[in-house]
């Protein structure tokens, strides 16, 4: 049971320990559907000049998101800085606040929406972990960058 933001567990009347507060992630003031979500996260990264953008439909595949994009940034600041513009563009869609990690490394930033997953990498990390291979989409610029790696 909730109330005013905080979550009451059995005997919470009992005992204040077992009252939680309930963290909230933002506060959306629209919902954009996935489709526009996806637009949105494409023209911000476009804009950004994100290099080699990838975006597979997860709707058959998982129930985790809608779908994902991938892209390269072309340093540490890069990468960091388009998950921020990212994070700022779905905030001023009335979108509240995404999911971001990795912002203080850069070497892979993950923005998580809910209904898009972002993944953004330095050229050798994304060479690394080719996690489109993962998903079942090939991309030959990707294998060539990591046959002239690894």
């Amino acid at each position: 049971m909730t109330d005013g933001g905080y979550l009451h567990s059995h005997g919470a009347a009992d005992n204040p320990a077992h009252i939680l507060k309930v963290a909230t992630i933002g506060t959306a003031k629209k919902t954009l559907t996935p489709g526009e979500l996806l637009a949105l996260i494409q023209s911000t990264l476009a804009d950004d000049k994100a290099e080699d953008l990838v975006t597979i439909d997860l709707t058959d595949k998982t129930a985790i998101a809608d779908h994902m994009v991938i892209a390269t940034g072309s340093s540490s600041r890069k990468v960091s800085s388009m998950a921020e513009h990212i994070v700022e563009a779905l905030k001023n869609a009335g979108q509240g606040r995404a999911l971001a990690e990795g912002l203080e490394q850069g070497d892979w930033a993950l923005v998580d929406t809910g209904d898009v997953i972002v993944h953004l990498f330095r050229p050798e990390v994304r060479a690394f972990y080719n996690i489109e291979q993962m998903w079942g989409v090939e991309n030959p610029a990707l294998k060539q960058q990591a046959a002239r790696l690894y």
